[in-house]
């Protein structure tokens, strides 16, 4: 049985791939007239289609059939993190969180951030690579970095929650139950907050909980903001998992 191969194409309907994916068709995968390709649109769509023309950068193709991906969650998972100092960590968070499944990422400057920008032309075209690998249909939304004040002082809809390390009563009003048991059955959307490597400020943590957020634990190791990222998505996916 051969490997079904993803490309990712905004509007399948065109008939034919972007150039960047029409190069990987060709010249990396050595597609041909008659072969066929999963395309998806990045919002649910799954298109099986047939290339029926190639030339330089070109790769067109008839599409057979279409249909939408059934989701892996109900709901919308969201996490919202503060960069690493190392950029590399951060994409591989990206990328993996991306496999794993969500549907959308924020970056946060933090007052004890390390690092205050990002290239996030850079990291959407790593999350949409792994969605291909991963055959998800859906690429996870990218935001700009946002200072963090303005990111947990606008309106959230979701149920909103902070990770943080302090133990002191006035950090955590209601205690700080770990992410999974405080995910109830009739939540669908989640947000959760990571800090940098030097933890959210404390000043941060309680205008946080002014807005709303809940503290919550991940685990009793400290982790690194990658990975504590990537465990924080793993366990919304849990918590949202269908039967």
């Amino acid at each position: 049985m051969k490997e079904e191969r993803y490309f990712f194409c905004p509007d399948p309907k065109c008939g034919q791939l972007p150039p960047e994916e029409a190069d990987h068709a060709l010249k990396v995968l050595r597609l041909a007239v008659g072969d066929q390709i999963t395309i998806m649109d990045g919002v649910g769509g799954l298109y099986q289609a047939q290339i029926n023309r190639v030339g330089k950068g070109l790769c067109a193709y008839t599409i057979l059939d279409q249909h939408c991906q059934q989701p892996l969650w109900h709901g919308s998972i969201h996490l919202a993190i503060a960069p690493t100092k190392m950029m590399e960590r951060t994409e591989w968070m990206a990328e993996k969180a991306t496999e794993i499944g969500l549907n959308h990422l924020s970056f946060l400057d933090c007052r004890f951030s390390e690092r205050r920008t990002i290239k996030r032309p850079r990291i959407e075209r790593i999350v949409i690579s792994a969605a291909k690998q991963s055959h998800k249909a859906c690429i996870p939304i990218i935001d700009e970095l946002t200072p963090f004040e303005e990111f947990v002082t606008k309106e959230h809809h979701q149920r909103r929650f902070i990770a943080h390390c302090y133990d002191q009563p006035e950090l955590c009003p209601q205690g700080k139950p770990f992410l999974l048991n405080a995910i109830s059955p009739n939540d669908s959307d989640l947000l959760v907050l990571v800090g940098p490597e030097g933890d959210f400020s404390v000043d941060e943590v309680q205008l946080a909980i002014a807005y709303g957020f809940e503290p919550v634990s991940i685990g009793p190791s400290r982790l690194r903001t990658e990975t504590a990222g990537l465990v924080a998505v793993h366990l919304m996916q849990l918590g949202l998992r269908l039967p």
